[in-house]
């Protein structure tokens, strides 16, 4: 079993990157320009956007939504750089840990007592 910091790393802000990079590229902005923003390669937004990164897990509408409002603020200069880990620590934290658990088959007893099968989630 992965511990439950593991399991945000691997799956949850990938996922997160993954639609935040899609939204900036609908709203209008190019693969260098997401990549600067986001500090990652260009190629790391190629694979997010052709899903070979961050689909493991579904956002839900919600994230979604939050996710969206970012991008928008991102593109239009109302948010900056020096806002994407506050802001992706922020999503992360709405993200369900009930819908994660069930997307990757995890046996919830297996997470033991000190966890509380939080993830970190304000939105168990």
């Amino acid at each position: 079993m992965k511990p439950p910091c593991e399991i945000v790393v691997w799956y949850v802000i990938p996922a997160i990157r993954s639609e935040l990079a899609k939204e900036l590229l609908n709203l209008g902005m190019k693969q260098k320009d997401v990549s600067e923003i986001m500090d990652i390669t260009q190629p790391a937004v190629s694979q997010y956007i052709t899903d070979k990164r961050g689909s493991g897990i579904k956002l839900d509408d919600n994230v979604k939504e939050m996710i969206h409002q970012f991008a928008k603020e991102l593109s239009e200069g109302t948010a900056t750089k020096a806002d994407l880990i506050s802001r992706t620590c922020n999503i992360c934290k709405n993200v369900k840990t009930i819908d994660v658990i069930e997307q990757l088959n995890i046996d919830k007893s297996e997470l033991g007592d000190d966890c509380q099968t939080c993830l970190g989630s304000e939105a168990k």
